[in-house]
């Protein structure tokens, strides 16, 4: 019983040596709290020879924000943009520098697809009737192409058998043309037709070595035109014979997601190709026509190759049209006169209007529908890129672009749509009135079944 309060006592005095530390430090916690809460104290003198602390040696750095968000929105939409582009101009930079590298290959191809949007129609009609489709398709490419070359022959031999009166009228034409000159109000003498008769020939025999070169160059371009003539006749056979096929062929290089909307957008171009050709052969024929009747009645020497040089030239347009026109009327001039131009220049402005103004808009419709500034852009881009026949098929390009652009749009605003939600249910009120809807079978069965609710008790 002796040693029980000694061991308490040291536990006393444990419990009280623990809560004296605790005490020293809340204490202590307390201070420094305190010391924190108050301001900074003045800077004290320091001797130069006293070690600073490290804290003092420290540079608080302030934190700058980011840059992407220093930048101005403006800045930023333009900078996203503007890279983009940059890609989009290297990828058309290269494609055209592919294009160009195989230029004669693609112009026979572009043109081969416009031989197939005109004669496709033919293969079908002989297919109704029970041609086969190898026969068909041979046949009408045949048919095709000897048309084509009998219209150049034409041409060809008119002009050989016409070169030597065509000169002399020519001859006759200039000294006609120079007689009205000096005889004119425009006061030109007869030194300055001299001196410009002088200058011209000084140009040609300047420009001898290039007219020769030109020359050779020619026997290239000869062979270049008969490669590409080949080309476009193999390439227009396996469209007609095999079209479908290769067409399946090109969606599968179209990545999947994109395949619906590309598979759609396919015929709708064929359409509007097929559309353009059909409408400028028409057209063509009655330029050709009309104004070939009125250069013949006029009395201009090669009516019928000036009408198939109009024929020809149409498949350019604007242009086509202007430099055709502009044929015909200074072949009048130097063969026929003064008069006989002018009568000819109203005959192809007037039948150039009623083609502008009522033919195409009436045959080709809204198919190809293409605003005339970028009728003019493209046919100068087009011949820029690749001459005549770029100028020839820049259009139907940018017909059938505009088609498949404008489908492309469609159909991605379609899919994005959210699908309409299903009309809820019509409730009639009588049932036994037409919009009732038709009774449950089960119901007449529940209703027989279905316990009734208690009544309440009867008041008394």
């Amino acid at each position: 019983m002796s040693r029980v309060p000694r061991w308490l006592g040291r536990v006393g005095a444990g419990l009280s040596e623990m809560g004296e530390r605790l005490d020293e430090r809340r204490a202590e916690v307390e201070r420094e709290e305190a010391e924190a809460d108050a301001p900074p104290s003045p800077p004290q003198d320091v001797p130069e020879d006293r070690p600073r602390p490290l804290a003092e040696h420290v540079t608080v750095v302030p934190q700058r924000p980011d840059p992407a968000q220093a930048v101005p929105w403006g800045v930023r939409v333009a900078a996203e943009a503007g890279w983009r582009l940059l890609v989009l101009a290297g990828t058309v930079w290269v494609l055209m520098r592919v294009i160009s590298a195989v230029q004669l290959v693609v112009l026979a191809f572009t043109v081969a697809l416009l031989i197939t949007a005109l004669l496709q129609p033919t293969v079908a009609r002989l297919k109704r009737y029970g041609v086969p489709r190898g026969l068909a398709t041979a046949l009408t490419a045949i048919f095709g192409f000897v048309v084509l070359g009998l219209l150049g022959w034409f041409v060809t031999w008119q002009v050989m058998e016409n070169i030597d009166d065509l000169s002399d009228q020519i001859q006759n034409g200039i000294d006609d043309l120079r007689d009205w000159l000096l005889k004119s109000p425009f006061h030109v003498t007869e030194k300055q037709i001299n001196q410009i008769s002088k200058n011209l020939a000084d140009a040609v025999g300047a420009n001898t070595d290039q007219i020769t070169s030109a020359g050779l160059e020619g026997v290239q371009v000869v062979v270049e035109a008969l490669t590409g003539i080949l080309l476009t006749f193999f390439s227009t056979l396996f469209l007609l014979y095999d079209g479908r096929r290769i067409w399946e062929w090109t969606l599968k290089l179209v990545p999947a997601a994109a395949r619906p909307g590309v598979a759609g957008a396919g015929p709708r171009a064929w359409r509007t190709l097929t559309a353009y050709v059909r409408g400028t052969v028409i057209v063509a024929l009655i330029d050709a026509i009309f104004i070939g009747l009125g250069i013949y009645f006029l009395g201009v020497p090669m009516a019928v190759p000036l009408a198939v040089f109009i024929f020809l030239f149409a498949f350019i347009p604007l242009v086509g049209a202007v430099v055709s026109g502009a044929l015909a009327v200074v072949v009048a001039l130097v063969t026929q006169g003064v008069f006989t131009a002018v009568m000819a220049l109203a005959v192809v402005l007037a039948v150039q209007q009623i083609e502008g103004h009522i033919l195409q808009p009436f045959i080709l419709g809204r198919a190809v529908r293409v605003h005339p500034l970028a009728v003019v852009l493209s046919v100068a881009a087009g011949g820029m890129v690749a001459g005549i026949g770029g100028a020839v098929v820049a259009v139907p390009l940018v017909a059938v672009t505009n088609t498949v652009v404008g489908y492309l749009r469609a159909y991605a605003r379609e899919t994005a749509a959210p699908p309409p939600s299903p009309p809820a249910p019509a409730v009639a009120e009588n049932a036994e009135g037409p919009g009732a809807a038709p009774p449950d079978p089960g119901e007449g069965e529940a209703a027989a079944t279905r316990p009734e609710p208690p009544q309440p008790p009867a008041s008394h």
